[in-house]
């Protein structure tokens, strides 16, 4: 170990030293376990000590909002606007958890949570980073002295969460950043045929898409099964785009609405049965024509508002509406009688706030049933633009436009 360290990155000699020596050793094969066990709890204490700690330095390079001045012609605090968001150097490195690993990031999504908290309107939970960013793809370079061995494949030649690894994950906040400190089970190994920024442009999308379609059910613990159907608004957003891809995947039918016939036929071509142009067409005539008159299993809607009791009116008898977002506002009204005699189940979702248990579950499932998906591209990501990272401003401006198509990434890789 001493002789590597000379010259490369310590963690990762010590890691390659420990491998070169559980290789060498020769012991009976009743005791492999527990030697190799040791060796790898050995190289972990070794490879998170203080005394190569110097390998991360104290202060990162980090995306900040700057609030502005003044107030608007109602009297309140102005709301940081795109131009808000300027590139730190002076940012502290987060410190990793007993349980956490810290990624060198390499890329990161941009989502429209992020855009709301940059507005004040969507503030992180406590504990959580005030940094803007939930999504990134990176390399592993310090691991929590309570992270299990085993607790992730980060390659077909690993068994457990290395320093070294790339992995994609869903970050509690801190995205936009050099550094980010993760918890362990909300980590993923990266598939072999990704590059880093499509990477990061997943874990957001993916673990809220999965949660809502199949995880959750109606008030009758009916889940969404093959042959059944779902109408998805905002088809081309990160969130659309990616709902389409995975229900056809598994045997649902789609529809989905978008603001243009350019969108409408981006949809088709993620997989929906048909699109809407929210626009031209009322989609409650469409959606009923489409399914003759029966509706559809799940409304997956991030307008709500306006749009509320027109869902209620495409779901079929059991049918459940996933409220994701409000961009159409919080307030509506509806008739509960048409509720309550159809078995309407209405439910809300936001998943930054949930515990880190639930979000590891997520992760467990989508590597089980997703990951091969993706692997195979059954499952693509459709990047629309990538900026670097001091361009933020303009990704959260391209954000609000509501011009873009799949995801927005930001990267690090040419800064």
């Amino acid at each position: 170990a001493r002789r590597y360290s000379q010259t490369e990155n310590k963690r990762l000699a010590i890691m390659r030293a420990a491998t070169i020596i559980r290789k060498s050793l020769s012991f009976p094969k009743r005791l492999h376990h527990r030697v190799s066990k040791g060796i790898r709890n050995q190289t972990r204490r070794l490879a998170t000590s203080t005394a190569i700690e110097t390998t991360i330095p104290e202060s990162m390079r980090a995306v900040v909002v700057t609030p502005p001045d003044g107030v608007d012609e109602k009297g309140r605090p102005r709301r940081p606007s795109p131009d808000a968001l300027t590139l730190s150097s002076t940012v502290p490195t987060p410190k990793v958890g007993p349980e956490e690993v810290l990624i060198k990031v390499e890329a990161a999504g941009i989502n429209r949570p992020d855009v709301l908290q940059r507005m004040g309107l969507y503030p992180p939970p406590p504990g959580h980073s005030d940094i803007l960013g939930l999504e990134v793809a990176g390399t592993i370079v310090a691991v929590g002295d309570k992270v299990p061995p085993g607790s992730i494949q980060s390659s077909p030649s690993s068994s457990y969460l290395e320093i070294g690894a790339r992995v994609l994950a869903l970050a509690n906040g801190g995205g936009y950043s050099e550094y980010c400190a993760v918890p362990y089970g909300q980590c993923l190994p990266i598939p072999e045929n990704m590059n880093m920024i499509t990477a990061g442009c997943v874990a957001e999308t993916y673990f809220t898409v999965w949660h809502n379609l199949f995880q959750q059910s109606n008030i009758f613990g009916e889940h969404l099964q093959r042959g059944d159907s779902i109408l998805i608004h905002g088809g081309t957003s990160g969130i659309g785009s990616t709902a389409i891809q995975m229900a056809k995947a598994f045997d649902i039918t789609v529809y989905a609405s978008a603001g243009s016939q350019e969108k409408c036929k981006a949809c088709l071509d993620f997989g929906a049965e048909k699109a809407i142009n929210y626009k031209t067409e009322d989609f409650v005539e469409r959606i009923n024509e489409l399914t003759g008159g029966k509706g559809v299993n799940l409304v997956l809607d991030m307008v709500s508002g306006p749009y509320l009791p027109k869902n209620l009116e495409v779901l079929a008898v059991g049918g459940r509406l996933a409220i994701i977002g409000s961009l159409g506002g919080v307030r509506s009204e509806i008739n509960m009688r048409n509720v309550m005699r159809r078995r309407l189940t209405i439910a809300g979702s936001t998943l930054r706030a949930r515990n880190s248990a639930v979000k590891a579950s997520i992760a467990a499932e989508l590597r089980e049933h997703v990951w091969p998906l993706l692997k195979d591209e059954t499952m693509k990501i459709r990047i629309d633009t990538v900026f670097d990272m001091s361009e933020a401003s303009k990704a959260h401006s391209l954000m609000e436009s509501n011009a873009h198509i799949g995801k927005i990434a930001l990267t690090w890789q040419h800064l």
